[in-house]
């Protein structure tokens, strides 16, 4: 006799192992200042500890879903979670910058396992008139994790260092992997699939050359890598590698990764193309936001999670409803109403942003930005994937959630460099303003002692700002520099953060237009099966 299923027991066991991925997306966020600090490392090497996870995650995963086809969902998952807790202690026990972003693009790998199969089971245990109820509780998870990453984070790096916002997963995992062994059911799709290995490398490799480039750029000083070969010769290849890409699965006739045909669907291009752009904003926007926080406003760790908690608890709170609504109106409206909030939001932060600000200030805009969340992700997967035809879904499905890393990809590296070279603009130029008031003999040296500083990571501490040690000066000259010193980061760094927040905002507005080009699917009818022979994914990652 078959075993009878829970479908929300299965459903809630399967949001455990979601929470943990996107749990470790935004506690590395708040923990950025205190990575540098603690590892001793640039902006961009810690920029690398976020893009290389996406970058991992992103590019296997259309490949990772065909191997639930192949051997089963929840086995593949599983094999994900244990990868993914185990590269999570590896992450907490890096001594250097270079050892814990390796290991974090095998979390990556981890979690390109694992997504997939989450969504495909959301097609098997649910029949399409109650995806939208299973999609609200998708929603509020994510919710639930960007509430948690912050406050988490905020008290493990506080009082027990940075390493700790990865050996957390630990319990976590264990906890999921006992609930699904328990609860998810071993189905089986048993469709056979031919992997596209060359479609793989050469996304994989395209994509790595592109972001390589971007967010290297301002290190090598937009000039020459090794050899001959320069930054944008590197960007170059890697934008003729992904073309080369596009033409493969063009003319593969046995089983492309992405079979080309879907885009053909207007709802499913525009949705991905949204997509894209909420990943790169919303992976993107928390760089600068929490650097501002921590090093210019000066709240702990612990006390800038419970500030971004508020969003946070408020795009939880509102995922649920927007989900069922979104069976119910026409969705695309729900998506750019999300995306114009977000984008607002931003805006307001972007103004209000001074050296001064009192951090509870924002709460507002914050709030606003919270909303703008919960109106996106249901609404979205719900229009995108609502007209693909059934033989397509489990690809297109794949595709989508894709579509959102790569943005995240594109997002940290691209958000990364600008404020790099922004912070690095700003706080020269602040310096030189200030220098003016310093006697002539003390200003080169002090303009020279900001640059250095600027380029390390004592100026992302939570505390006041140093000045540069200029020996030999008299002791009222001396309290003169460190008084100023404190002033030109401050103003520096907000500057830069205040431009760099333009884009993210520049991003969600493309993500409105493409949204406006949706249309809307027509009703669902209750009586469809509830197991498609091809899985159907419907709810953001």
């Amino acid at each position: 006799m078959r075993k009878q299923v829970n479908p929300w027991a299965a459903l809630t066991a399967l949001c455990i192992g979601f929470f943990m991925i996107l749990l470790d997306t935004t506690i590395v966020s708040i923990a950025i200042p205190a990575m540098l600090r603690g590892l001793n490392a640039g902006l961009n090497s810690v920029v690398w500890v976020i893009s290389v996870y996406l970058l991992t995650y992103a590019v296997p995963m259309l490949f990772t879903s065909r191997l639930g086809d192949r051997f089963g969902p929840k086995r593949v998952y599983l094999a994900g979670l244990v990868v993914f807790t185990l590269a999570s202690l590896w992450c907490g026990l890096s001594g250097s910058v270079e050892t814990l972003i390796v290991a974090r693009a095998v979390q990556g790998l981890g979690a390109a396992l694992m997504t997939p199969q989450t969504l495909a089971f959301i097609s098997h245990l649910f029949p399409p008139a109650k995806r939208g109820a299973a999609m609200g509780l998708w929603g509020g998870i994510a919710g639930l994790a960007t509430i948690a990453g912050p406050l988490l984070g905020g008290v493990l790096v506080q009082h027990f260092g940075w390493e700790w916002i990865f050996i957390v997963n630990v319990p976590i995992g264990v906890v999921a992997l006992v609930l699904a062994l328990i609860f998810v059911p071993d189905w089986q799709p048993k469709h056979s699939h031919s992997f596209d290995f060359i479609g793989i490398a050469l996304s994989a490799a395209g994509l790595f050359c592109v972001v390589f480039g971007i967010q290297n750029g301002q290190q090598y000083d937009w000039g020459r890598v090794f050899g001959p070969v320069n930054i944008f010769e590197i960007i170059g290849a890697g934008v003729l590698i992904l073309a080369a890409f596009v033409f493969w699965q063009r003319i593969n006739r046995r089983e492309p990764l992405v079979p080309l045909e879907v885009f053909g669907n207007r709802n499913f291009s525009a949705g991905t193309l949204t997509g894209t752009t909420v990943g790169f904003a919303m992976t993107g926007m928390f760089i600068p936001l929490v650097i501002y926080i921590q090093s210019v406003i000066g709240l702990t760790p612990t006390l800038a999670g419970v500030l971004t908690a508020p969003m946070s608890l408020l795009a939880g709170i509102v995922a649920p409803f927007i989900g069922r609504a979104s069976d119910k109106v026409n969705a695309k409206y729900l998506v750019m109403f999300g995306l114009t909030a977000l984008a607002v939001g931003l805006g307001i932060i972007a103004l209000q942003a001074t050296p001064t600000t009192s951090a509870w200030s924002l709460i507002p805009a914050l709030l606003l930005s919270g909303l703008g969340i919960g109106f996106i992700f249901a609404p979205m997967t719900n229009v995108t994937m609502g007209s693909v035809e059934p033989r397509l879904a489990g690809t297109a499905s794949g595709i989508l959630n894709t579509s959102r890393q790569v943005g995240g990809v594109l997002g940290a590296a691209t958000i990364g460099v600008l404020l790099q070279a922004r912070i690095t603009a700003s706080v020269s130029n602040e310096a030189v303003k200030a220098a003016a008031s310093l006697p002539p003999q003390y200003r080169g040296q002090f303009v020279d002692g900001i640059a250095k500083a600027s380029a390390g990571a004592s100026e992302y501490s939570t505390g006041p700002a140093s000045g540069p040690a200029v020996p030999g000066v008299p002791a009222d000259v001396a309290a003169q520099i460190q008084r100023l010193a404190g002033g030109v980061i401050h103003s520096g760094l907000t500057d830069a953060v205040k431009v760099t927040m333009l884009l993210p905002i520049g991003v969600l507005l493309l993500g409105v237009v493409s949204a406006a080009a949706m249309k809307r699917n027509a009703p669902r009818a209750a009586t469809q099966p509830s197991a498609p022979t091809t899985p159907e994914p419907a709810a953001a990652a």
